[in-house]
């Protein structure tokens, strides 16, 4: 699985961006949000991916941000949401708007958005409650910096479900490295 793409930004075209790793070039779609904090053509860029394999395609998807990958993990695995639509609803609303609107269970931020109507938009409201949190677009009510991000995918990992490995995250120091964090969280979790 591809996890992040580092190399220099070829082209934009909106949605889709090219990326060239060292002479090999990965198209990449992102959402608006992280389309527009884009540096310029020529400049180096380095994305967080999502590698979606169909029968008929492979798809890299990328974020400038660990919250967008995860709201987009999160609404991709929501019954009738594929990809496109979790992009349209990254594109038209940021991290933290859709946590407050999920808190709020405000479904006429989300109708406003291109391809999602009512019931829809109802159903996300629903499926997402308690998994995107208004906390400043937090998801599942953890920090989604870097590391904390490494150490819960870490945890997930060796077998602990996620709500075991957010509850250990909670416990850990914010500027916990990602190797100290794992063992850590393990200790907490031995007892």
């Amino acid at each position: 699985m591809i996890g992040k793409l580092t190399g220099t930004l070829s082209e934009k075209n909106p949605p889709q961006v090219l990326v060239d790793c060292h002479g090999v070039g990965y198209e990449v779609d992102v959402p608006m949000s992280t389309f527009y904090n884009l540096p310029g053509v020529g400049e180096k860029v380095s994305l967080l991916t999502h590698f979606v394999v169909r029968e008929d395609a492979q798809i890299l998807f990328g974020f400038g941000s660990a919250g967008e990958r995860e709201a987009f993990r999160q609404l991709i695995r929501i019954s009738g949401v594929g990809p496109r639509t979790a992009l349209a609803v990254l594109s038209g609303m940021s991290v933290g708007d859709i946590g407050q609107a999920v808190t709020q269970q405000d479904a006429s931020r989300l109708v406003k958005i291109p391809g999602i109507g009512k019931k829809t938009a109802e159903r996300l409201l629903l499926e997402l409650k308690g998994k995107i949190g208004a906390d400043l677009g937090t998801i599942g009510h953890a920090v989604v910096d870097d590391n904390q991000a490494d150490i819960l995918q870490a945890l997930v990992a060796l077998g602990y479900s996620d709500k075991e490995a957010r509850a250990a995250l909670k416990s850990l120091p914010k500027d916990a490295s990602v190797s100290d964090g794992i063992k850590q969280a393990l200790k907490a979790l031995a007892r």
